[in-house]
């Protein structure tokens, strides 16, 4: 197997290049998820940025830039990046346990809200936009090739939508002991319908109703299934192999030459590994194919870590509890065996679960078992927020139902803005 060869600045040896796919999936298979205790927690929280004067306006490049420039040290260590669309992501270091990830990442947040709006702007937790089209602000090459890739692939609306009007809560999980991958991975898959449903946030989409709870969901949905789709195999009983299977399959969207220049015909990474086809000129280094890994976005992620990537972006009221609640329903042993027998019947139902939410009987039924249970365990620093979200789940309320009410009785502009200046 190949692995990267560090090269100090002037040295001319250039990294290692695969010599087949074989060699690729040996190297992903060996690198996708580290072995040892569960517990860490990581949280990536995208919102939505706003002119609070006139939301039906995306603030520019510079507006954003200059606004993340005059935010002081956040207390909590968040990075802070910029989507296409100029949506703000901040990603917390680990947390030792999701109580300390939710206590820096809530500290971060309200750091960052008073420095946007001193600048007249403000971030909006929603699943999607509701408001505006589509439309790119960062002039990053990436997204730029991006944009090139799904143009050429047929999926240019839907890549346009995902990259600059959705935004999530990201949870982040150690991968734990090797000999409970397997089940871990799959628990992971199976609770994405119920925790879809629980956070559906979305109900709108360039300032129409679009029929569905989650439409973030259904703009992933409408990309390649190759790219975006769950990772698990027929048994899912080696999630490491189906990673770099997955991965192998999946087609290669940019080349580093040495800018992000965008594939835009069909070539499967294994293709490139394997000589099928050059791109760049030569044959993949591992660098490259850890490159192709981040363009790659099915629903859970790994990453040494586990990303965990189906949920909507929901309330600075709610999203303490989402994390709670998903932490706690993978890493308490206990609480894991209650999901998954709660989430059985429906862990394959996600587009069900996008489109009618906790609306679905079977989807509420698992939601209330999981959510419950995760309550039962929460600490008193959570349990406002989790009392708020037990109770929408048991009135089978998924949060796009408050906005859609919100919506229907003041307008989508007057909405937006009251979410943007913090109006509960």
């Amino acid at each position: 197997m190949t692995v990267p060869i560090t090269c100090e600045p002037g040295c001319d040896t250039a990294p290692e290049e695969f010599a087949s796919a074989a060699d690729a999936a040996e190297y992903i298979t060996a690198h996708c998820l580290d072995d040892g205790p569960v517990g860490r927690v990581g949280l990536e929280i995208e919102a939505h940025s706003y002119d609070l004067a006139d939301p039906h306006r995306r603030p520019g490049w510079g507006e954003v830039t200059d606004a993340i420039a005059s935010v002081p040290a956040l207390p909590g260590g968040s990075r802070i990046t910029v989507e296409p669309g100029g949506a703000v992501e901040l990603s917390g270091p680990p947390g030792d346990g999701p109580v300390d990830a939710v206590a820096a990442m809530i500290s971060d947040r309200a750091v960052l809200r008073t420095a946007f709006a001193q600048r007249g702007l403000g971030l909006v937790l929603l699943g999607a936009d509701p408001l505006r089209r589509p439309r790119r602000v960062n002039p990053g090459a990436r997204y730029s090739a991006m944009e090139a890739f799904f143009s050429a692939s047929g999926t240019g609306a839907a890549g346009a939508f995902m990259m600059t009007s959705t935004a999530s809560v990201q949870v982040n999980l150690d991968a734990g002991p090797r000999s409970g991958w397997a089940a871990r991975v799959r628990l992971a898959h199976a609770l994405g319908p119920t925790m879809i449903a629980v956070t559906a946030n979305s109900p709108m989409l360039a300032g129409r109703f679009s029929g569905w709870r989650s439409s973030r969901q259904w703009v992933w949905g409408e990309l390649d299934e190759a790219r975006c789709g769950p990772i698990l195999g027929a048994s899912g009983d080696d999630p490491a192999s189906d990673w770099a299977r997955y991965a192998l399959r999946a087609p290669v969207m940019l080349v580093h030459s040495p800018d992000p220049v965008a594939v835009t015909n069909w070539v499967p990474f294994a293709d490139w590994a394997d000589g099928r086809a050059i791109l760049g000129g030569r044959r993949p280094t591992p660098a490259d194919f850890e490159y192709h890994l981040t363009t790659l976005f099915p629903p859970v992620r790994p990453r040494r870590w586990l990303e965990i990537r189906y949920l909507d972006a929901v309330s600075d009221a709610l999203w303490p509890a989402v994390a709670f609640t998903l932490t706690t329903l993978l890493d308490d042993p206990v609480a894991a065996d209650i999901a998954a027998e709660a989430t059985e019947p429906v862990a394959t139902a996600w587009d069900r679960a996008a489109r009618t939410g906790l609306g679905d009987r079977r989807l509420q039924s698992a939601a209330v078992r999981c959510v419950e249970t995760a309550a039962e365990r929460a600490p008193a620093p959570i349990m406002e927020s989790m009392q708020l979200l037990v109770r929408s789940v048991e009135e089978g309320r998924s949060p796009a139902d408050d906005f859609s009410d919100r919506a229907v009785a003041y307008g989508i502009g007057p909405a937006v803005r009251q979410l943007a200046k913090g109006e509960s």
